[in-house]
């Protein structure tokens, strides 16, 4: 029943919202506040469970529960992009009325790109039974290398890739506006606003790897695996700045999505291996709890929390192409 039609139509209906948002709501790129953000938020919130509804109606019960089910399994998933958003643009010192822009044409790219990764995995697992296994224990493994880099702090002058792009390109020293290039005397420059767009589009395409497999595991209908990954992605814009400032209230989420990998990994080897034995209404139900249970944890544990702790919470984390830093480093910081 994936005709032609449903999805031009769900593309056609993407474009207006990101057109709306752009062209509209913030087209003077100004920063974005927190009562707005949550409205956005709850906005976006409101169209998934309306579109849910719909998927519910049209295609069935198992289509509906797998549509919600991969809705909030990569809804929770997008949080750890939001910790890792919050460490660059801390790092380079974005400043707030510059990172809608950022954010806009990252999840722009991010849309892009995980629709042909979507598109190329289901083709191989349709082909190719045997991936399963392999993207099962990718998801556990990645589960497990998550939990191990929790309290690392990143060494972000060491970002291989922002190193590289330093080498291979002319970048000026300061932002000039929400330019992403300038040109000086006939040289083409890029900005630090760009330096920072090409990180936030490498880590979004790393993560993919991570939350595509996950979604994999609850469905293999690519229309459901789609539109699910876009409704997380297009609400992850709003939802950053709404946790942007309590972001360090939720430590034990990391935990939580750790967790939920593990156990999402681990129900797709046993499915393969044995037919679905593991039914994806126990998958939402799993997932409902870590990913809850994480955050009830994280708010209690962390209501009387000094300022200092709190900004260090912000610099742990994992980034693609940043080395775990030193002991050594972090002291030679501290002394400077």
């Amino acid at each position: 029943m994936n005709t032609l039609w449903m999805w031009l139509g769900f593309n056609l209906f993407v474009l207006v919202l990101l057109a709306l948002d752009l062209g509209v709501l913030h087209r003077k790129g100004q920063e974005v506040g927190i009562r707005e953000a949550l409205w956005l938020s709850f906005g976006y919130f409101v169209l998934a469970l309306l579109f849910g509804a719909g998927v519910w109606h049209f295609l069935g019960r198992e289509s509906g529960v797998e549509f919600f089910t991969g809705y909030l399994l990569e809804k929770s998933l997008s949080v750890d992009n939001i910790f890792v958003f919050v460490l660059i643009f801390g790092h380079f010192a974005v400043p707030a009325q510059y990172q809608h822009r950022v954010l806009f044409w990252g999840i722009l790219g991010a849309l892009v790109m995980r629709a042909a990764l979507i598109l190329v995995g289901a083709s191989i697992i349709s082909a190719f039974h045997w991936v399963i296994y392999v993207f099962g224990a990718f998801l556990v493994f990645t589960g497990v290398r998550m939990l191990m880099t929790i309290n690392q702090e990143p060494d972000m002058e060491g970002n291989r890739l922002v190193r590289l792009v330093r080498r291979r390109f002319r970048v000026t020293q300061d932002y000039e506006g929400n330019r992403f290039f300038v040109r000086r005397d006939g040289l083409l420059f890029l900005t630090p606003l760009m330096v920072v767009l090409i990180l936030v589009e490498v880590t979004d395409v790393v993560f993919a790897l991570d939350s595509i497999p996950a979604i994999f595991a609850v469905t293999t209908d690519p229309f459901i695996v789609y539109t699910s990954n876009v409704f997380a992605i297009l609400g992850l814009r709003a939802l950053y700045f709404a946790l942007v400032g309590i972001i360090h209230r939720f430590h034990y989420l990391k935990y939580g999505l750790s967790l939920v990998l593990m156990v999402v990994g681990a129900k797709m080897l046993i499915n393969a291996a044995f037919g679905k034995v593991i039914p994806t209404e126990a998958a939402l139900l799993v997932t409902a709890l870590l990913i809850g249970g994480s955050m009830l944890i994280s708010v209690v544990k962390t209501r009387v929390l000094p300022a200092e702790a709190a900004a260090a919470e912000t610099r742990l984390g994992w980034v693609p192409g940043s080395p775990a830093k030193t002991e050594e480093k972090t002291e030679e910081k501290g002394a400077d």
